[in-house]
């Protein structure tokens, strides 16, 4: 699972990278005001997937979660098939 996790918070650095870029550029009104608060729930929550006990009955729904997300990179050379959900 720390492949996954790693790969999702590159992704997600990455994204923020680029957000960022564009916002020097163009100005944060180009930016959409959902996309940076999303991105950092979702380095959140892979940040803090170990945190949680593996006999918590949330792990499996984090897992499934976290495996939904990291497919939003499946077009990357990185993203492994066997990480689909």
């Amino acid at each position: 699972m720390d492949d996954i996790l790693n790969f999702l918070r590159t992704r997600n650095a990455e994204d923020n990278h680029a957000y960022a870029y564009v916002a020097r550029t163009f100005g944060a009104e180009a930016l959409l005001d959902s996309h940076l608060p999303m991105l950092d729930l979702i380095d959140m929550l892979a940040r803090d997937y170990n945190t949680i006990d593996s006999t918590d009955p949330r792990k499996a729904g984090l897992t499934y979660t976290i495996r939904v997300l990291a497919q939003a990179y499946a077009e990357h050379p990185a993203y492994r098939r066997e990480w689909r959900p």
